[in-house]
């Protein structure tokens, strides 16, 4: 059986269309037209993924609510934003809610697929088996567990998304060694723009500093990407 993908999406027509899609390449796909109702189907059962429109009937900024809703639920849930709305605000406001990925839907079927399938070989990856080495990142007070999916700070537990988790991972293996914003992407396996990672990692440094203030962990190499110190 193939995949459960949930799309939340008030048009009809374009809800169809992208249901065909996944449908063909082996998803099994739920549609659900409104942010109670598909609130109503994730408490009952999680899909693997979510794709949600920003706008939904009446609620303007539906879409937000419910990706804050869902990761309150499944902090690790990966979820696609598949909007109109292309202004830069709405996509950093996406990923500040803990997005995966923005998309618009200008996007093209096979364009759309490809970053879902990317999204999927992510999730996949941080679940099989590795080496004792890949598997556990200690630094200082960060433990990072790819097996477990898992990361703390201090032994407090920092729930991050599938890319964030990967953008730490990236860092942290290597510490002082500057990552660029192509390596992140390549270490993520996502394709994100100069302004998209710089949000990732603005809400990856804020996830920690709810639980250290003086979290700097990450720093910016200015025009070169960023890096992870440890104090360790």
């Amino acid at each position: 059986m193939g995949r459960q993908i949930a799309i939340v999406e008030d048009e009809i027509s374009i809800a169809r269309n992208y249901c065909d899609a996944l449908s063909r390449h082996g998803y099994q796909v739920a549609h659900y037209s409104s942010r109670p109702e598909a609130l109503a189907a994730f408490q009952q059962q999680l899909p693997e993924l979510a794709i949600i429109d920003v706008g939904l009937g009446d609620e303007v900024e539906g879409g937000f609510d419910l990706c804050r809703e869902l990761r309150s639920m499944a902090p690790e849930l990966p979820i696609i934003f598949l909007t109109a709305r292309d202004d830069e605000f709405d996509v950093i406001s996406g990923l500040r809610l803990g997005a995966d990925d923005y998309l618009t839907k200008d996007i093209g079927q096979v364009h759309m697929l490809a970053r879902i399938t990317a999204l999927f070989r992510r999730v996949d990856a941080l679940r099989q088996p590795a080496t004792t080495s890949e598997q556990v990142v200690q630094r200082g007070k960060l433990a990072l567990n790819l097996d477990r999916m898992s990361v703390h700070w201090d032994d407090n537990p920092i729930d991050l998304t599938v890319t964030e988790l990967w953008i730490v991972h990236a860092l942290a293996r290597h510490p002082g060694h500057v990552k660029n914003r192509q390596q992140l992407m390549d270490a993520a396996n996502v394709v994100l723009d100069d302004n998209t990672i710089t949000s990732h990692i603005k809400r990856i440094r804020k996830k920690f500093t709810r639980f250290d203030p003086d979290f700097d962990a990450i720093q910016t190499a200015y025009g070169m990407g960023y890096r992870w110190v440890s104090n360790d």
